[in-house]
This record gives structure tokens, sequence and C-alpha cells, in this order.
């Protein structure tokens, strides 16, 4: 019998974002269920100031900050040359050392450099497997602004909303709330354009508390959005896996202890209850669905996303809230609890993406064999 070969995976976490430590937590989970029998796992973090870096127990390190003793890692430059480098120091000067060939990147970047499709660029350049949306994908669905545009002309229903810059706040805070205010009456909601996990969310109820909120989003982006807070609604997300043909995973519910599903709520207190599945009468189960795939199609996302939907509870309505590239990948996150309830373990999942990822690279690849021939 003739083993079969391992597939080299790089596990890429941490980053500048404000969702740093998020991504160490998903990155433990993934590489808790990463079958040694058919993996080869590189581990590289990367530090809040940029820095790449990998060695043993590269997650650990971060988590414990001490990084020390870790090396500096580059990836390919190239097309066609899959290895990544370390970078040592000699005698002679800063040293290039091939590390290992990579079959497949799997970035567990949250938020900003990493969901937003700078890293996933620098794949494209590479012509390296990754798991994942690409350019176009990562970067619409990270700015809640464009993707908001992208649903409205493709006619699916989403809350009202604006985007100022921050610019325009420190020139005149006045001119911005009350240009806020036009949007709806109170609540509304202040986020960063470019972020997730609920980093720098405000819930405003009166002048005071936008002004506040648009000058807490203003740390974290240029842009910020403004948007009308839904003032009685339930919380319905879905997963969608796939790459050309999508499918999405049974709804679920979220319960949120605070006013609304806060990042201390996700990840800290962990107070926040889930209903999985969502109860939702089946037609409204598959309006939904559909919705999470049209979605998902309409900015051309690929390997994973999670959906978030608003369902007010007086009208029935539904609206699209926003949809998430590199969503939470711990065991208990809603991402891979959906497809639990839908039949696949966490396990299989993760196989499965790294699947879709070198499906996605042999189509590129079509697209780059067709090229060369015609030219």
């Amino acid at each position: 019998m003739v083993n079969k070969k391992k597939l080299r995976v790089a596990l890429i976490f941490g980053g500048r974002s404000g969702e740093h430590e998020v991504s160490l937590m998903s990155a433990r989970s993934v590489l808790s269920v990463l079958d040694a029998s058919k993996y080869e796992v590189t581990q590289i973090g990367i530090t809040r100031e940029g820095q790449w870096l990998t060695g043993e127990d590269v997650i650990g390190k971060f988590e414990n900050g001490k990084i020390n003793d870790l090396e500096r890692v580059i990836l390919p430059a190239e097309p066609s040359r899959s290895s990544i480098f370390i970078l040592r120091d000699t005698k002679l000067g800063e040293k290039f050392e091939t590390l290992t060939v990579i079959d497949v990147f799997f970035p567990l970047l949250h938020g900003t450099f990493g969901e937003d499709g700078t890293i996933q660029g620098a794949f494209e350049m590479a012509d390296v497997a990754y798991v994942g949306a690409g350019v176009v994908g990562s970067s619409v669905g990270m700015d809640k602004g464009i993707f908001k545009d992208v649903m409205r002309y493709r006619q699916i229903p989403t809350v009202d909303s604006i985007i100022v810059l921050r610019s325009e706040i420190e020139q005149d805070m006045s001119a911005m709330i009350e240009k806020a205010e036009k949007v709806s009456a109170y609540p509304l909601f202040t986020k960063p354009a470019n972020l997730g996990s609920s980093v720098g969310v405000t819930k405003c109820h009166n002048r005071s508390d936008l002004q506040e909120g648009l000058m807490e989003a203003a740390l974290y982006d240029r842009r910020i959005l403004v948007e009308r807070g839904v003032a009685n609604v339930r919380e319905i997300e879905v997963s969608v896996l796939g790459n050309d043909d999508p499918r999405a995973s049974v709804p679920g519910e979220v319960l949120p202890s605070r006013e609304f599903y806060s990042y201390e709520s996700k990840y800290v207190d962990g107070t926040s209850g889930l209903i999985i599945p969502a109860p939702l009468p089946a037609e409204m189960t598959a309006r939904i669905q559909d919705l999470a795939v049209q979605a998902y199609q309409a900015i051309d996302c690929a390997g994973m996303a999670r959906v978030d939907f608003f369902v007010d509870k007086d009208t029935n309505e539904i609206y699209l809230n926003e949809l998430n590239t590199i969503p939470g990948f711990t065991k208990i996150s809603m991402y891979p609890k959906l497809w639990e309830a839908s039949g696949m373990s966490y396990a299989a999942l993760v196989d499965r993406l790294i699947e879709l990822a070198m499906q996605r690279k042999a189509e590129r690849d079509r697209t780059s064999h067709l090229y060369r021939s015609q030219a």
C-alpha cells in the first residue's frame, strides 16, 4: 500500500487588526483538528506590528507574548514558487533559506490586513492556493459601505445607512451629526466600515452617544458607517460554504446578553445565547438561505462566509446586515456550529475548506493555461 503524500498547510494568524486575539483563538481551534496523518502544518504568526514569524508552537508563543526565539518568514514572491523562506542574520548579513514548500495557505486573519483582500492579493501574485474568498470577494465583503451598495443594487434588502469620513468628523463634527441624524430616528449604530467582531461598534440613543460613537469608530477606520437601528429585531446568521455552487447551512439565532451582539458577549464573557437551528417558519428559513447565497455570489465569494441578518419582530421583514468572509472559527463560533447542526463536523469542515482552496487554484490554473496558449 502506497502512503498518500501529506498536504502541506500554512496556518496564518494574528495580524495587525483589532481582531488579533480572535484570530489566535480561531487558529488554535483549527490546528486542533488538522489530522497529522493528512497534513504537515507550518504555523505563521503575524505580530501587531506586521512582522511575520515562524518556528515551534507559534500560537502558544503569541498567546504568551514569548516570541523572541521565533524566526522571520517570507512568503513566496513570484508565481510557481510555493516555498516559504526564513530570514536569518549571519556574519555576512541577512540570508534567505528555504523553510518548506506549501501546498495551501489557510489564513485566519480576521479584519483589516487579512480579511479585506490585502493578503489575498499577495497570494494571487504568488499564484498559490489559499482558503477563502479572493481579492474582490474579500474587499467588498469587508467594506460595509460598499457591500451594502452592492446589496441594494441586487435588490437584497438591507438597513438604511450612510458612510462618513474621519476627516469630515474632524473638520466639522456638528455637520456630521446632522448628516447622520437624517438616516433615521434614534437609535443609530456607528461602525468602522472595515472591521468585524463588533469592534468599534456603538449603539447611539442620542446626540451625545452619536458623537462618542463616531469618534470611537474613527479610531479603527477612516470610513465610518452610520446605520439605522432597527428597534425590535431577531439576529439570524447563516453559514455558506462552496465556490461556484455554494450552499447554506441551517440558520441560527443570536440572543444577545447586552444591547447588541458586542465583542464582549462574543469573546469575553460568552454570555450571549445561540439557538440552532433558529425557530423560524420554513418559508422564512428558505428565504434567508436564498438571500445568503445570493449575497455570496454577488461579490464572487469563495470557500466560506457567515451571512448575518436582522428580522423585524413586528413586521417579519428581513434585512441582510453583513457578510464575513473569514468568520470567527473557534469550535464555539457560529460558523462551524451551524455546519455541525447541518451534518458536517468541525474537522470535516476544515478538510472541505482546504479541498475548496485546491479546487479554486485548479480553476485559476485553467485560466492561466488558456491565456498562455493564446499568447
